[in-house]
């Protein structure tokens, strides 16, 4: 594998290049079908049996099969091809090459996983029968939550040996053995409008009580534990002259592991109002558990870094805060390793790039795994 795949690099930069010119952001379903359709014909000029999973408003999902020996159960290659980046970003933020770094909306996050999976397929074919079945499920919502592909996600890991992420590479391309899960809620408050002049204390300020509701979600944030809650978005009133009826914040929640998840839920939950006067109405939870380290996350890490051995490279291990659709299939306990997609920078920033050398023997450990297991 090392040595077909070690001359490949000008043609999987050119293969990343076709992806990124074509922008697919996650609500631009026109932009995202088309991308879908060409890299459904990618995969069959691999002699992969593609499946669509059309959808209404999102972009149609994306599953491939390849066949391999009928007893062992196939591993899930898991990705995205939906970027967050809105369409006409490549005007402000062009493809280019630079020192041995290819830059673009979406190279690294992560349409360079998605040629060094192409890429690994085709050097395990070039050896022969595949060892085992392999299915490559790509999804169009997972910048934007995984709403609709999650059941898909999770059906096909249901069936399958392991999960490999191909997402993007942890610093120095350390692969991602633990992601924090992600949650959100929503609390809104309903107190008493009055006019602040001639009715001031007939009034029940919702904006004054939800700085309270937000001091204290923010005082369970635990850096030590690695529980964060953050204040993203707040809307209310109307006038300045208006003491505000209704007021709302949108949080965000992180935690290591599912314990946590649950336990933070049910404080935000329990919060009262301080003014007995008005209301609290709390939605949300989490939406994405934890990705843990657990004995078979570590056992596919370990056997990363022989394989990564062999080919003359080493590999580390890190734990992320971001989530991704790897933190669905680990929460089923299926073993899954995250971060095997490109090395690089930058994701989600105009700074976004890859290291164009780094995609061959990525190509080649992500072959040498699913040979391996």
């Amino acid at each position: 594998m090392k040595d077909w795949l070690a001359p490949c690099t000008s043609e999987m930069v050119a293969d990343l290049k076709e992806l990124v010119l074509m922008e697919s952001p996650t609500h631009d379903k026109a932009a995202c079908d088309a991308l879908c359709a060409v890299l459904a014909a990618k995969f069959l000029q691999l002699g992969g049996r593609v499946k669509l999973y059309r959808q209404k408003q999102a972009g149609d999902h994306l599953q491939v099969e390849f066949a391999g020996a009928k007893d062992r159960k196939p591993i899930l290659l898991l990705g995205h091809y939906d970027t967050v980046y809105p369409t006409g970003t490549l005007a402000t933020m062009p493809w280019r090459e630079s020192k041995g770094l290819v830059y673009g909306p979406g190279v690294f996050d992560m349409k360079g996983g998605i040629v060094q999976a192409m890429f690994a397929i085709r050097s395990l074919q070039a050896l022969g029968p595949l060892p085992r079945p392999i299915t490559v499920l790509l999804v169009s919502d997972e910048e934007g939550g995984s709403e609709t592909s999650r059941p898909i996600t999770e059906k096909l890991a249901s069936r399958s040996e392991a999960v490999l992420v191909c997402e993007p590479a942890g610093h120095g391309g350390a692969l991602k053995t633990a992601r924090k899960g992600v949650g959100s809620f929503t609390i809104r408050v309903s107190g008493v409008a009055s006019h602040a002049g001639l009715d001031f204390e007939k009034g029940q300020n919702a904006i004054l009580e939800l700085s309270h509701q937000v001091q204290a979600v923010a005082a369970m944030t635990n850096l030590a534990r690695g529980i964060t809650l953050n204040a993203g978005v707040i809307r209310g009133g109307t006038r300045t002259n208006v003491v505000p009826s209704e007021a709302e914040a949108e949080f965000d929640l992180r935690v290591a592991n599912k314990v946590d998840g649950d336990l933070m839920m049910r404080k935000v939950r329990a919060l009262r109002a301080l003014n007995k006067k008005c209301k609290l109405q709390i939605e949300g939870g989490v939406n994405r558990p934890p990705l843990e380290r657990s004995p078979a996350v570590a056992a596919l890490f370990h056997q990363a870094q022989k394989i990564a051995k062999g080919l003359g490279f080493s590999v580390s291990e890190i734990a992320v805060g971001g989530g991704s659709d790897g933190n669905f299939t680990a929460g089923m306990g299926i073993p899954t390793l995250d971060g095997l997609g490109a090395v690089g920078d930058g994701a989600h920033s105009p700074r976004e790039s890859v290291v164009a050398a780094e995609m061959p023997r990525r190509a080649a450990l992500l072959a040498g795994l699913v040979a391996s297991l």
